[in-house]
C-alpha cells in the first residue's frame, strides 16, 4: 500500500512539474515606474479588439500584448498620451476606445440605448390602451373561471373564506 501512495505521490509531482513549465513567462519588472503607470492609463482607455469586453490593461490576449508592447516603444520614443490614442484610433477606428467620441458615426451608439428604451415605452403604452378599450368578452377565461363558472361562491371551499 505504501508503495501504490509513492506512485501516485510521484505521478502528481510530475504532472505538477509539467504544468508549471507550460505556464507562460511572467512580465518583467518595470524599468520606469512612470512609464508603466501612463501606460496603464492608457491601456486602461481602450478597448482589446479580440475580447471586446476587458481593456488592453486587462487582456491577455496576444494582440493585447503586442498592442501594449507597442505602446511602451511610443512612450519611450516621448509620444503623448493623445498622440497614442490617436495613433490607435488611426489604426483601428472609434471602436478601440472605451469611450468613443459624440461624432456623427457614433451618435446610434450614444443615442441607442435610450431609443430602445423609448421605443420599449411606447410600445407599452400603446398594448396597454388598446387593451383597455376591449370588452371583457374578447379575452379567454381564465381556466379556473371556467371551473367554477356554474358554482355559487357558497359550493367552492377555497372561496369560501376569502373575501372579495
Amino acid at each position: 500500500m505504501a508503495e501504490h501512495l509513492r506512485k501516485l505521490w510521484l505521478a502528481a509531482l510530475l504532472a505538477g512539474a509539467a504544468l508549471c513549465a507550460t505556464g507562460k513567462e511572467a512580465a518583467p519588472a518595470a524599468e520606469d515606474p512612470v512609464l508603466e503607470a501612463r501606460l496603464i492609463e492608457i491601456t486602461s482607455e481602450l478597448r482589446c479588439l479580440v475580447c471586446q469586453n476587458e481593456t488592453i490593461a486587462a487582456s491577455s490576449a496576444d494582440l493585447a500584448n503586442d498592442l501594449r508592447r507597442e505602446i511602451r516603444v511610443m512612450l519611450r520614443r516621448g509620444d503623448s498620451n493623445e498622440q497614442i490614442l490617436k495613433y490607435m484610433t488611426d489604426r483601428y477606428g472609434d471602436f478601440v476606445l472605451y469611450r468613443p467620441p459624440v461624432k456623427g458615426t457614433t451618435a446610434l451608439l450614444w443615442a441607442g440605448p435610450a431609443l430602445l428604451l423609448l421605443g420599449g415605452v411606447l410600445t407599452l403604452v400603446i398594448v396597454l390602451r388598446r387593451r383597455a378599450r376591449l370588452a371583457d368578452d374578447a379575452f379567454e377565461p381564465d381556466e379556473d373561471d371556467d371551473a367554477t363558472a356554474g358554482k355559487t361562491d357558497n359550493d367552492t371551499p377555497a372561496r369560501q373564506g376569502s373575501s372579495s
